[in-house]
């Protein structure tokens, strides 16, 4: 069977620290909650740690032969993996950095790192304590039988059909405003970081203020992050001035920069750079000449939203930012393919709403939405 996409869940333990050690890995489908393959195996005497991203390292492994096309989620109750995978915390200890960069080879770009409650990482965990206790543990699970053992936890797609309101916590709420209309978009210009970085014209300030104005009537805004770009710093005023928060500028959040493409518009690049277009065109990890790839921006804005998903829990956060970061994060949460981002049009000073749950699932409440001036 071929799997679109799959969950690693991991984890590992030492009854010591160090001490007798083992992981658990198994990659599971979101779909059905099925679980595709499964290990448990003990490694001596090391530590907690050291068992962790063994348990990761094994989980890629499997997803790798199970599902060798398919994106991936791990999860893990272990925050000190997830957060130096995702780059966000620096790999100090000399143990873990082979396991490291062995896990870095195996996850295929785009692979989200989700840390997860201890309680809902239970199946990796009992996976390494059987492994601990001897119990012997086979690759492929064996369908549950009748009875209470036959109680799963619902999938990922049962529990989005059953209604995002029956979540136990409140989701963290992103609404990204795309910055108001400059001279490049009214032009349909390449404008990327690194460029000529416009201002907004007097359409893009009176797009800016009725952003602000509908986001001062929603109400309920508990933080405002910006691109540090000129017309996203404009925009994010606006709405500041409303909203009275004060803008906080992450770089994160920055338009992908389009190199030598920037000022020129798509006719003039077809033009100029026939074969860099198409090369372009045919793959998100080619980039511009002297410009980002789509790839390397999806790890920047990831990285992004991770900061603000662990530093505003349950709470509501407007982002000012671009086309293209707001591209990438509608493409996340519906799972589609890299060239999706070509067929998805925003407007200038439109709102995208996505609710994030403490579970990992995601929820894409509104698109391309345009306040009237």
């Amino acid at each position: 069977m071929s799997y679109s996409h799959v969950i690693v869940e991991a984890d590992g333990g030492s009854r010591g620290n160090p001490g007798p050690a083992a992981y658990g890995a198994l990659v599971r489908d979101p779909a059905t909650g099925e679980v595709i393959a499964q290990e448990g195996k003990t490694l001596g005497i090391t530590t907690n740690n050291v068992a962790e991203y063994s348990g990761l390292v094994a989980g890629l492994q499997l997803a790798a032969e199970y599902a060798p096309d398919a994106s991936i989620e791990v999860r893990m109750d272990s925050k000190l993996v997830i957060e130096q995978m995702a780059g966000r915390w620096k790999i100090k200890h000399p143990d873990l950095k082979p396991l490291a960069i062995k896990a870095q080879s195996l996850a295929p770009f785009g692979t989200e790192w989700t840390w997860v409650p201890r309680a809902q990482n239970s199946a990796a965990d009992a996976l390494a304590n059987n492994a601990l206790d001897g119990v012997p543990i086979p690759l492929k699970p064996e369908a549950a039988g009748p009875g209470p053992a036959a109680v799963q936890e619902p999938s990922d797609l049962q529990k989005a059909l059953q209604g995002w309101g029956a979540q136990a916590e409140p989701p963290t709420q992103l609404i990204f405003l795309r910055h108001g209309e400059t001279p490049h978009t009214a032009e349909k210009r390449f404008s990327g970081a690194g460029g000529d970085d416009p201002a907004l014209s007097d359409t893009g300030r009176a797009q800016a203020a009725a952003a602000a104005e509908y986001l001062a009537r929603i109400g309920g805004v508990d933080a405002l992050v910006t691109s540090p770009m000129v017309r996203a710093r404009q925009t994010a005023d606006a709405v500041a001035g409303k909203l009275g928060l004060e803008p906080i500028v992450d770089d994160g959040w920055i338009e992908c920069s389009f190199g030598d493409w920037d000022g020129h518009t798509f006719a003039e690049v077809q033009q100029k750079w026939p074969d860099a277009l198409n090369a372009w065109l045919d793959s998100t990890s080619v980039a511009p000449p002297g410009g980002e790839s789509f790839d390397a921006c999806a790890r920047r804005t990831r990285s992004a939203r991770d900061g603000l998903l662990a530093r505003h829990p349950g709470k509501t956060v407007v982002v000012v930012t671009h086309v293209t970061p707001i591209k990438l994060m509608v493409r996340s949460v519906l799972q589609a393919p890299m060239s999706s981002m070509f067929r998805m049009e925003l407007r200038p000073a439109t709102l995208t709403e996505i609710h994030w749950y403490a579970d990992g699932l995601a929820s894409l409440r509104s698109f391309n939405v345009q306040p009237s001036l």
